[in-house]
């Protein structure tokens, strides 16, 4: 009989093997087996090299640095993420707990009457939940996997967090820079008001062009007021990421910074287990792998061993003649037999929960592609537009010179002048704008690839 129930016993305690939930390429080739993931990057960018980890350091610029240093300490959005961190931790702890033994003690003090001399008692329970299907093992698996995905969840919002200060950042000098511009060009055509008055003075002039001059200063007055306001509203912006009071009284830099060399893109391959969010999804569905195995096993007996010791003591009742303290031991035996469907509802609720993570992985991995794509597709185009735009501000600065010097000699009208004018500052304030969107496309592409970053301590940057 000892050699039938030894194995038993150690059978019971050692409980049915866990099954493994898909591993990342099994949960590739399941989720994304319409998706068929090219050699390299269908837009372009340099060989497949590793993705560099500090993608922050390589735009040169330490006070943006120490801002998102800033950022990383006191934004409350990622606060929040961190929190859910440490919520994430303890959802772990619970989880593990039932594994170990339970263990619990009573007391009873009681008196009579004009003194003591009671009922006295102490109680010491302990109990143990043998894990025979796994429920309890399939418990804690989900929420350490639970734990894992919240944990990729925070390094997203960091990483994501350091890109939206990037880009307010480059945003915030842009908007400096187009204020200068037009202040530039109200001076421009405050002083082509100033020709238009001089010659109608000199009888070369009439009220047309002097009425028109006047309208074209009126204009840009117009349009610095409003890069004024663009300009305060994404000091703002900035500040708020920081966790700043919203006055717009941040300093930024006078000058955008050089954008840097291509970046090493990597292999499509790679992404989705480089990149935390995707790493979060794939976390979920071994979470949700978990739940089920977890609810499967609910559907089973549950069998607890008990032990206990107690001492008990009274002056004032006869207690049957019994050693004291006493010991004891037992097992419980708890198996569901019907519960309306619930249980079984509950697998159901289980399996469909892993279809929409498994979605969900496939949706974030899809977007991921989309995102890199979009990304290098946008720094090669902003490139190249930079340079069409640089040729473009040259033409139209010799063009208004040109004009201006016509003018000047009576050969054309003033109209001409304005025209090539708003032509030159049109021009100048496009390529301001590629080159601030290409900074901020770098910035998306160095996100959308899943790079990391090392930020400096907090520096005072007011």
């Amino acid at each position: 009989m000892r050699r039938v129930l030894a194995p038993l016993v150690v059978a019971l305690l050692a409980g049915c093997a866990l099954k493994s939930p898909p591993s990342p390429a099994e949960l590739q080739r399941d989720t994304l087996a319409h998706t068929q993931l090219p050699p390299q990057w269908r837009a372009g960018g340099d060989a497949p090299a590793p993705v560099p980890a500090d993608w922050l350091a390589s735009f040169a610029d330490p006070p943006l640095t120490a801002l998102v240093a800033e950022a990383l300490a006191h934004n409350a959005d990622l606060q929040i993420a961190a929190a859910r961190v440490e919520q994430a931790a303890g959802m772990l702890q619970v989880a593990s707990s039932p594994l170990l033994p339970s263990v619990g003690v009573a007391g009873v003090y009681s008196g009579k009457s004009g003194g003591g001399g009671g009922l006295n008692a102490v109680f010491l329970n302990a109990s143990l939940e043998l894990d025979v299907w796994g429920r309890l093992r399939y418990g804690e698996a989900a929420a350490q996997a639970q734990s894992e995905a919240v944990q990729a969840d925070y390094r997203y919002a960091r990483q994501s967090l350091a890109a939206m200060v990037a880009k307010a950042w480059f945003l915030a000098i842009e908007a400096g820079l187009q204020s200068a511009l037009a202040q530039e060009a109200l001076r421009a055509a405050e002083e082509l008001q100033r020709l238009a008055g001089e010659r109608l003075r000199v009888g070369a002039g009439d009220e047309q062009a002097l009425a028109e001059a006047a309208a074209n200063v009126g204009s840009s007055r117009d349009r610095l007021r409003q890069l004024q306001q663009s300009r305060a509203e994404a000091l703002r912006a900035l500040e708020l990421l920081l966790g700043r009071y919203p006055g717009a009284d941040i300093a930024v830099a006078q000058r955008l910074s050089p954008l840097p060399a291509p970046v090493p893109a990597g292999l499509p391959s790679d992404l989705l287990e480089r990149r935390p969010d995707v790493v979060a999804a794939e976390r979920r569905v071994a979470a949700a792998f978990n739940r089920v195995g977890e609810a499967k096993a609910a559907q089973l007996p549950r069998i607890s061993l008990t032990a206990g010791i107690s001492a008990i003591s009274s002056d004032v009742l006869v207690l049957k003649d019994r050693s004291n303290p006493g010991y004891g031991f037992g097992a419980n035996l708890f198996a569901p037999l019907y519960q309306g469907g619930a249980l079984r509802a509950q697998v159901e609720v289980r399996d469909a929960e892993q279809k929409q993570a498994m979605a969900e992985y496939a949706r974030i991995a899809q977007r991921s592609f989309g995102e890199v794509e979009n990304a290098l597709a946008a720094d090669i185009a902003l490139r190249e537009r930079d340079a069409i735009l640089a040729r473009n501000v040259a033409d139209n600065e010799r063009a208004f010179e040109l004009a201006l010097v016509q003018y000047r000699v009576g050969k054309v009208d003033l109209r001409v002048v304005e025209q090539r004018q708003l032509a030159l500052y049109a021009a100048r304030a496009a390529r301001l704008r590629v080159q601030a969107d290409a900074l901020a496309q770098r910035t998306n592409l160095h996100l959308a690839l899943g790079g990391g970053f090392d930020a400096a301590p907090p520096l005072a940057v007011r």
